[in-house]
């Protein structure tokens, strides 16, 4: 089967596609899929550079989302058959992460475990199913799950154009939010703006903080006059003690990543001044997943694919995301 594997650490050139990977042998409590469509995440660049602490087993399929059919059921498997639909779940509960630990979804066929299988509606594409785990799972749990967001808040999203940050921007505005986004250059504003931003802010033309303060006021310490209710940010690095600042009293600072990095500056003037809320999300689990694609099914969101490439083309989708030139999802169709 043809499959793009990443045979050592270092830049994109380490990818390659190959024609004469085995297809996968079936094993007991699992499951052999029919890769309909598999989908990017920045993740996949870390995995690709290498990350500290973490020993990928190498050569490695590459590809965490993915969605596609049952092609063959192993001993011990019950509920699930040949035919089936499915999305599955990244996370293998014994080895970690598929496209990481083991081998993922940028293949044509892939072994995982039963258990990781949700079933996926008929009115549903692979590929608008293999877009959300990651993305739409991490901000389905940071902002629904987590009940962090009402009607009329007002959410400044950071990073907006990539996968977490168009489906905060999606899932926010489905919750009745005032959203700002936050993001670079004239195409993804105007793209972010079609999708239901109602702000857009190019934050290296303009500081986000003080726009946010300027159309809302300062935020105040004695009352709840002023600032955002809500600030989405897992970049990281300098944007924290700007995201700080723009928090009305009583708002709240959601993270889930960290991006432009791990060890900000920090200032905890604005933390006990305006008793601001650092709320942490990471990950997300098979009820944000079913919510998700009951969202889905009925037409209450529709994920934001930037574009679908074929598995030649895979790698080149990958440096798009590293060099931050997508709105939205890059899915592969193996």
């Amino acid at each position: 089967m043809k499959a793009l594997v990443l045979n050592a650490h270092g830049g994109l050139d380490q990818l390659h596609v190959v024609s004469d990977k085995p297809v996968p042998a079936i094993a007991p409590g699992q499951v052999v899929v029919r890769v309909g469509a598999s989908s990017f995440n920045y993740h996949d660049v870390f995995t690709v550079q290498g990350m500290p602490g973490i020993k990928v087993p190498l050569p490695v399929v590459i590809g965490l989302d993915l969605a596609g059919t049952v092609t063959e059921v192993g001993e011990g498997v019950t509920g699930w058959k040949a035919g089936d639909r499915v999305l599955v779940n990244p996370l293998n509960r014994q080895k970690g992460l598929m496209g990481e630990m083991l081998d993922g979804g940028m293949a044509e066929y892939t072994l995982a475990s039963a258990e990781q299988l949700i079933p996926l509606p008929d009115n549903v594409s692979f590929e608008d199913a293999a877009a959300l785990p990651v993305a739409y799972g991490t901000a389905h749990r940071m902002l629904i799950t987590h009940k962090t967001v009402k009607a009329g808040d007002k959410v400044l999203i950071l990073g907006a154009s990539g996968g977490v940050g168009t489906a905060s921007v999606v899932l926010a505005k489905l919750l009745g939010a005032e959203v700002i986004a936050c993001a670079s250059g004239a195409e993804k504003l105007a793209r972010l703006k079609a999708l239901g931003a109602d702000h857009v802010v190019d934050y290296r033309e303009t500081d986000f903080s003080k726009w946010a303060i300027g159309q809302y006021g300062k935020p105040q310490r004695r009352n709840n006059e002023g600032g955002v209710d809500v600030v989405v940010n897992f970049t990281g690095g300098d944007t924290w003690v700007p995201s700080l600042k723009c928090i009305k009293r009583g708002g709240t600072l959601l993270v889930c990543g960290a991006t432009a990095g791990h060890d900000p500056k920090e200032d905890l003037r604005y933390v006990w001044s305006f008793e601001i809320n650092v709320k942490g999300s990471n990950s997300f689990y098979d009820e944000d997943l079913r919510a998700l694609l009951g969202l889905v099914s009925e037409g209450r969101i529709k994920p934001l694919i930037d574009r679908v490439v074929p598995l030649e083309g895979a790698a080149e989708g990958l440096a798009a995301i590293r060099d931050r030139k997508v709105i939205g999802k890059i899915v592969v169709t193996p």
